[in-house]
């Protein structure tokens, strides 16, 4: 709470590049979504990565973590009038910062009433702002979890507000190994969504023990520390930013692999959806996928943009997402 609300006060303040990877470039559609946001959100944001998934009509969002408000904001445009952004952040600085302009942006997206919302809270406990069973499509998160001591009451809190089918798509930073004690309680280093990185194979285990389908990594980017001090007490670990989704899928992964056909007509994504690192859907086109992803499609918000049917049996050998 100190570090983000009183020594960073702008981007600049940050003494690593941690926070600042970008895994994907910016839509165009995202692109002029973040210009109408108002310049002091933007200058107080200090998120890593992209989280900004397909197909947000209408869905209602929680962003864990959500600092001044930027993706808030800029999720807020994409998912309508008639879909919904709530925020949550444990520094009251941010969260204060998000709240005070509201009305300037519900004015400036021509929205009649606002369709976003923040609370100041701990995104390990949801249930303490009153956020309710199966209430939300998607759980975003960016460059966030790694601050929380613990991350599987984070994603057991997400899973728990999430609607059968909902998804969790989230940036954050991973490391190659699990953590020394000394980087672990390093003031700095923790600051700077480093000390508190989960060791990237842990994410597997935790998800799978609270409910979620297999990570699906959607992009990484290495990170570079720039800063001969914390190199030193950091040694040959190395990070990753890094965006996976998970998703609430119910019933497990289905009998088998299918085939499956994009219909296209996502906004922005007519012709080609890029899924994850390992599927990628052209409009028309047959894929061959594992039980795991049909089951994934099937479920979610992505089911009727789909043609899914029984697939061949080499499909098997697609089965889990890789790291």
């Amino acid at each position: 709470q100190d570090y983000y609300g009183k020594e960073l006060q702008k981007t600049e303040d940050l003494k690593t590049n941690a926070c600042l990877t970008s895994a994907r470039p910016l839509s165009n559609v995202a692109r002029d979504a973040l210009e109408r946001i108002h310049e002091e959100v933007v200058a107080r944001y200090y998120g890593c990565g992209l989280v900004i998934p397909e197909c947000l009509s209408s869905c209602w969002i929680l962003d864990l973590g959500c600092g001044s408000g930027r993706d808030c904001y800029l999720l807020s445009q994409l998912v309508g009038e008639q879909g919904h952004v709530t925020g949550i952040d444990m520094t009251e600085g941010q969260v204060e910062v998000a709240k005070k302009h509201i009305a300037y942006h519900m004015d400036k997206f021509g929205y009649r009433k606002p369709n976003v919302e923040f609370f100041h809270g701990y995104i390990e406990k949801l249930g303490d702002a009153g956020l309710a069973d199966e209430s939300y499509d998607i759980v975003i998160s960016n460059c966030v979890i790694n601050l929380a001591p613990d991350k599987r009451a984070v994603l057991r809190e997400a899973f728990r507000v999430l609607k059968p089918g909902g998804e969790m798509y989230f940036s954050d930073v991973y490391a190659s190994q699990r953590l020394s004690e000394t980087v672990r309680k390093h003031r700095v280093l923790w600051g700077e969504c480093l000390a508190g990185a989960l060791y990237w194979r842990d994410l597997y285990s935790i998800a799978e023990e609270v409910g979620f389908s297999p990570p699906c990594l959607v992009t990484a980017s290495p990170i570079t520390i720039d800063n001969k001090e914390l190199e030193g007490i950091i040694g040959d670990c190395r990070f990753v930013s890094a965006t996976f989704r998970l998703f609430k899928v119910q019933g497990g992964g289905g009998a088998g692999p299918r085939q499956v056909i994009y219909n296209g007509g996502i906004v922005g994504y007519e012709r080609e959806l890029v899924f994850d690192a390992d599927f990628t859907f052209k409009e028309g086109e047959v894929v061959d996928v594992d039980a795991e992803m049909a089951a994934i499609l099937q479920s979610s918000r992505f089911a009727d943009k789909f043609l899914i049917r029984a697939g061949e049996a080499n499909a098997a050998a697609l089965q889990g997402c890789c790291c």
